[in-house]
Protein backbone atom coordinates (compact mmCIF):
# COMPACT_ATOMS: atom_id res chain seq x y z
CA UNK A 1 0.00 0.00 0.00
CA UNK A 2 1.49 3.66 -0.67
CA UNK A 3 -0.69 6.47 0.43
CA UNK A 4 0.58 10.16 -1.16
CA UNK A 5 0.72 13.54 -0.06
CA UNK A 6 1.05 16.08 -2.66
CA UNK A 7 1.76 19.74 -1.20
CA UNK A 8 3.67 23.05 -2.50
CA UNK A 9 0.81 24.80 -4.66
CA UNK A 10 -0.50 28.06 -4.74
CA UNK A 11 -1.42 30.98 -6.55
CA UNK A 12 2.00 32.22 -8.99
CA UNK A 13 1.34 35.34 -11.81
CA UNK A 14 2.09 34.16 -15.31
CA UNK A 15 5.95 33.82 -16.01
CA UNK A 16 6.70 32.45 -12.69
CA UNK A 17 7.87 29.39 -10.84
CA UNK A 18 6.40 27.01 -8.44
CA UNK A 19 7.17 23.20 -7.48
CA UNK A 20 5.02 20.87 -6.19
CA UNK A 21 5.89 17.64 -4.01
CA UNK A 22 4.30 14.22 -3.29
CA UNK A 23 5.66 12.04 0.20
CA UNK A 24 5.27 9.15 -0.35
CA UNK A 25 4.38 6.47 1.96
CA UNK A 26 5.31 2.19 2.28
CA UNK A 27 8.49 0.55 1.52
CA UNK A 28 7.97 0.09 -2.11
CA UNK A 29 8.44 3.24 -3.18
CA UNK A 30 12.19 3.12 -5.11
CA UNK A 31 10.51 0.12 -6.67
CA UNK A 32 8.10 1.51 -7.96
CA UNK A 33 7.26 4.54 -11.07
CA UNK A 34 5.78 7.87 -10.26
CA UNK A 35 3.72 10.06 -12.52
CA UNK A 36 1.88 14.04 -12.58
CA UNK A 37 -1.47 14.41 -14.01
CA UNK A 38 -3.36 17.42 -13.60
CA UNK A 39 -7.13 18.18 -14.30
CA UNK A 40 -7.89 21.99 -15.24
CA UNK A 41 -11.34 23.39 -14.50
CA UNK A 42 -13.90 22.14 -16.70
CA UNK A 43 -11.54 19.27 -18.83
CA UNK A 44 -10.43 15.83 -18.11
CA UNK A 45 -7.39 14.74 -15.76
CA UNK A 46 -4.53 14.66 -17.93
CA UNK A 47 -0.52 13.23 -17.98
CA UNK A 48 1.80 16.11 -17.30
CA UNK A 49 5.03 13.70 -16.53
CA UNK A 50 6.17 10.40 -15.49
CA UNK A 51 9.79 9.09 -14.05
CA UNK A 52 10.84 6.15 -13.72
CA UNK A 53 11.55 4.15 -10.40
CA UNK A 54 15.40 4.70 -10.55
CA UNK A 55 14.86 8.47 -12.02
CA UNK A 56 16.90 7.41 -15.56
CA UNK A 57 13.60 7.36 -17.58
CA UNK A 58 11.66 10.66 -17.84
CA UNK A 59 8.61 11.80 -20.14
CA UNK A 60 6.50 14.71 -20.64
CA UNK A 61 3.64 15.66 -22.21
CA UNK A 62 4.30 18.20 -25.21
CA UNK A 63 2.26 20.78 -23.31
CA UNK A 64 5.05 20.83 -20.94
CA UNK A 65 7.95 19.45 -22.26
CA UNK A 66 10.87 21.95 -21.55
CA UNK A 67 8.74 24.13 -19.06
CA UNK A 68 8.28 21.44 -16.01
CA UNK A 69 11.04 18.86 -14.90
CA UNK A 70 10.15 15.90 -12.68
CA UNK A 71 12.71 14.21 -10.73
CA UNK A 72 12.46 11.75 -7.70
CA UNK A 73 14.17 11.33 -4.55
CA UNK A 74 14.42 8.05 -2.89
CA UNK A 75 16.12 8.21 0.30
CA UNK A 76 13.21 10.75 1.10
CA UNK A 77 10.19 9.03 -0.77
CA UNK A 78 9.83 11.62 -2.55
CA UNK A 79 9.00 13.48 -5.80
CA UNK A 80 8.84 16.68 -7.45
CA UNK A 81 7.49 18.96 -10.35
CA UNK A 82 9.40 22.28 -10.76
CA UNK A 83 7.49 23.92 -13.26
CA UNK A 84 8.52 27.14 -14.82
CA UNK A 85 7.47 29.69 -16.94
CA UNK A 86 3.99 29.20 -15.80
CA UNK A 87 0.92 30.26 -17.80
CA UNK A 88 -2.23 30.39 -16.95
CA UNK A 89 -3.40 27.26 -18.65
CA UNK A 90 -1.72 25.29 -16.36
CA UNK A 91 -3.53 26.49 -13.54
CA UNK A 92 -5.37 22.96 -12.37
CA UNK A 93 -5.35 20.48 -9.33
CA UNK A 94 -2.06 18.41 -9.33
CA UNK A 95 -2.20 14.86 -8.66
CA UNK A 96 0.55 12.73 -8.06
CA UNK A 97 0.41 8.83 -8.78
CA UNK A 98 2.04 5.92 -8.06
CA UNK A 99 2.25 2.32 -10.21
CA UNK A 100 3.16 -1.22 -9.13
CA UNK A 101 5.63 -1.29 -11.40
CA UNK A 102 9.06 0.26 -12.33
CA UNK A 103 8.15 1.69 -14.98
CA UNK A 104 4.95 3.33 -16.16
CA UNK A 105 3.27 4.92 -19.07
CA UNK A 106 0.99 7.71 -20.18
CA UNK A 107 -2.69 6.41 -19.00
CA UNK A 108 -4.48 6.68 -15.77
CA UNK A 109 -4.53 3.09 -15.61
CA UNK A 110 -1.52 2.68 -15.11
CA UNK A 111 -0.91 4.04 -11.79
CA UNK A 112 -2.60 2.45 -8.80
CA UNK A 113 -2.82 4.66 -6.06
CA UNK A 114 -3.12 8.59 -6.01
CA UNK A 115 -2.85 11.24 -3.69
CA UNK A 116 -5.50 14.12 -3.45
CA UNK A 117 -4.15 16.85 -5.52
CA UNK A 118 -2.75 20.38 -4.97
CA UNK A 119 -4.45 23.37 -6.17
CA UNK A 120 -2.00 25.49 -8.40
CA UNK A 121 -3.80 28.25 -9.87
CA UNK A 122 -1.73 30.99 -12.21
CA UNK A 123 -2.89 34.41 -12.76
CA UNK A 124 -2.67 36.47 -15.59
Amino acid sequence: QVQLVESGGGLVQAGGSLRVSCAASGDTFSNIAMGWFRRAPGKEREFVARISRGGGVMDYADSVKGQFTISRDNAKKAVYLQMYSLKPEDTAVYYCAAARTPYAGRESYDYTYWGQGTQVTVSS
